[in-house]
């Protein structure tokens, strides 16, 4: 199966990288790998908690033409 780059999972993924980077990554003071994960782990529940919301799906698919 053939998944070109462009698709629109990836540009979501990016957002998420995107807010985890300046709001985390960049500020951030880690000890361990073990403090890096926890703390990722902590912001994913906050910003679940504060921020997330659904997105919503406009793409219907492509019509067959016949």
């Amino acid at each position: 199966m053939y998944l070109p780059k462009h698709t629109s999972w990836l540009n979501q993924i990016e957002c998420w990288f995107s807010i985890l980077t300046r709001r985390l990554l960049k500020r951030g003071e880690f000890t361990s790998t073990f403090d890096l994960s926890e703390q990722i782990l902590k912001f994913i529940d906050y910003f679940n908690r504060t921020s997330a919301k659904p997105f919503l799906w406009k793409f219907e698919g492509f019509k067959e033409s016949k």
